[in-house]
């Protein structure tokens, strides 16, 4: 028997362990777990190249809880270890590290929890457990070794008499964390960091119907076997080759992943690089609604099929954040901050890659099925237009597949577009004026006045409309962007041609300063325009310039100070041919004069959704006195 004092300066290492090293106490599982997975992967690689002469055979790791006894067991069959190696692993080279770490982290390592560096995963045991033992047995030919710790610097390290090759590690769990020995906490804690573990993880057996015989009597009772229950699925979907896979095995896996969600993912993306680093994963884009208030946190980090966390911002393009999935990278260091992770040289190329296999993804969905990719369009519409305006370089790719559908349903590339456009939609100074309503309802009556013109009006109704459309108009020379109510349709594209006015200078004037007198000037702007005489006579106009401002400052970034809370600015356009224009001019009486001006100012109102409350429950009944 040996009893030794473990050779630290630091008194007491433990209750520093405790306190600095580890935030969160849950993770003392997924280390000891970890290190019996690597044990047994390491020996498979001992014996697949001759180093071990052992059969290596189906290796699992079990959990057990002894409840009666206060102690949580992990038992596996992997690599073991040897009284010396004991004495070096854990004794020399991870107290030390502990130390070094202490010394260097003690005042920060609250935030930044690296865990795993410095060989420190097995002494989170001590987080949880007043005294922990190791039994083990080295696939080499020598005696097995039994140590034992009780959180001081003491040690015992005896011969122990287990024949079985591998490491069981007790741990008598202290009278704090008696959560730890409940089937149910322990399960969740296993589910949560192990599910995709690669090697088989047994916690207790549970029963299991044998299939009927083909030959069973009517009166057969089914039987039950008792198996083991293994808790993980060591051959996740992403650990596969894409060519192994078919549609239904990533729907499957996702179900795995997200078991209380009832839509299937639109489409999922294979990701597996091995230069110049390591990233397997599935990234899947389950539908997105448009108002932008999407659960982030749904893509899992792994290392080497251990979970690592649920926060993935900077390691994925912030656009992505938004999608669901799997990535699993040996280059991602385990649980550090994420400052660390924002300046890691590893880090920023992994998401540049994520960033163009995603494009290039959406590129060959696009090539591929062109209508599918069409009817999935307003489900991930928004995930892409975010992408291109908070990536560059997905920005420079999108142009292949990102789609402007109109509000009769058809989509064009940009590219498509401006061809399709160009003819009809040039203005006399040479620009191509893109038409688009944000809502197909409510601006229905302009969208009819620039449709019976020939014009083709977008429907694009994002919250981030606003920025992306400034944005293209910067990149795209002869470009402009307006919405469909934000002027009249001759002003909006200006031809050669232009309407002659029946009024004279002097009867505009004239009218111009009757409507002034009776429309609210803190609202609207009168303004005067010779329209076709089937045009409408009174039409409320939102100055493009002013409400995108407003729009991009409400939706944040862009626009000017303060502009999210400047009042709504509105035109109100008086088509000076209509027969309306011309009977309030010779109307002399000024009562019947401000009767006409105002039911024509509410049926404006009323086509922009203006209309409402008090005002709306006056127009009512004054439109109820007319026809009696």
């Amino acid at each position: 028997m040996t009893t030794g004092k473990i050779n630290v300066s630091v008194e007491n290492i433990f209750p520093l362990i405790k306190k600095f090293l580890y935030s969160d106490h849950e993770i003392f599982l997924r280390e000891l777990v970890s290190n019996a997975t690597d044990a047994t992967l390491k020996l498979k690689h001992l014996t697949s190249i001759g180093e071990a002469k052992v059969e290596y055979g189906n290796p699992k790791i079990e959990v057990k809880i002894d409840k009666e006894n206060k102690k949580l067991h992990i038992i596996d069959q992997g690599l073991g270890m040897t009284a010396e190696e004991v004495e070096k692993y854990i004794n020399q080279v991870a107290f030390s590290g502990a130390e070094e770490f202490l010394e260097k982290y003690k005042d920060s390592a609250k935030d930044s929890g690296i865990i795993g560096h410095f060989g420190l995963g097995f002494y989170s045991a001590f987080m949880v457990a007043s005294k922990v033992e190791i039994i083990t047995k080295s696939f080499k030919d020598e005696p097995a070794a039994h140590w034992t710790c009780d959180g001081s610097p003491e040690f015992t390290l005896v011969p122990s008499d287990k024949t079985e090759r591998g490491t069981e590690i007790i741990l008598h769990i202290a009278e704090d964390s008696l959560e730890f020995l409940e089937e149910f906490k322990i399960r969740e804690l296993l589910k949560k960091y192990n599910k995709f573990m690669p090697v088989s993880i047994k916690f207790g057996t549970k029963k299991e119907t044998l299939p009927k015989p083909e030959d069973a009597p009517e009166d057969y009772k089914a039987e039950e076997i008792e198996v083991d229950n293994i808790i993980n699925n060591p051959t996740p979907a992403w650990t596969k080759a894409p060519t192994e896979l078919k549609d239904e095995d990533y729907k499957e896996f996702y179900r795995e992943l997200y078991p209380m969600q009832f839509e299937d993912p639109l489409f999922s993306i294979h990701l597996n690089v091995d230069y110049p680093f390591n990233l397997t994963g599935i990234l899947y884009f389950p539908k997105m609604s448009a108002d932008l208030q999407i659960q982030k946190d749904k893509i899992q980090l792994y290392q080497n099929q251990v979970y690592v966390t649920d926060n993935v911002e900077g390691i994925v393009p912030e656009f992505l954040v938004m999608l669901r999935g799997v990535i699993d990278s040996p280059d991602i260091p385990l649980n550090v901050s994420r400052s660390y992770l924002q300046s890691d040289g590893n880090v920023k190329k992994i998401s540049n890659y994520i960033t163009r296999k995603v494009a290039d993804k959406l590129k060959s969905l696009f090539n591929e099925n062109r209508e599918d990719f069409e009817q999935k369009w307003n489900d991930i519409k928004i995930v892409l237009e975010y992408g291109m305006l908070s990536e560059d370089k997905f920005y420079e790719k999108a142009g292949d597949f990102v789609l402007y559908p109109t509000v009769d349903d058809k989509f064009f590339t940009l590219a498509e577009l401006k061809e399709k456009l160009a003819t009809n939609q040039t203005d006399k100074n040479g620009k191509l004026v893109v038409l688009y309503a944000s809502n197909k309802e409510a601006q229905h009556g302009y969208i009819d006045i620039a449709r019976e013109k020939g014009y083709e009006v977008l429907l694009l109704d994002s919250p981030i409309v606003s920025h992306l459309i400034q944005k293209l108009e910067a990149d795209n020379e002869n470009l402009t962007f307006v919405r469909v109510d934000s002027d009249h349709i001759d002003k909006l594209i200006q031809k050669d041609e232009t309407q002659i006015s029946k009024l004279s200078e002097e009867e505009s004037t004239k009218l111009k300063t009757v409507l002034e007198e009776l429309v609210p000037k803190a609202t609207y702007t009168v303004q005067l325009e010779a329209m076709d005489s089937n045009a409408a006579p009174f039409m409320i106009t939102q100055p493009e310039f002013m409400r995108r401002m407003k729009e991009m400052s409400q939706s944040g970034g862009g626009g000017m100070f303060g502009m999210g809370n400047f009042p709504e600015m509105y035109n109100l356009v008086v088509n000076t041919n209509s027969n309306l224009a011309t009977t309030i001019l010779s109307t002399e009486d000024k009562s019947a004069q401000e009767h006409l001006v105002k039911q024509a100012m509410d049926l404006a109102k009323i086509s922009q959704g203006l209309l409402k409350g008090e005002e709306l429950t006056a127009f009512v009944k004054r439109s109820f006195e007319m026809i009696k």
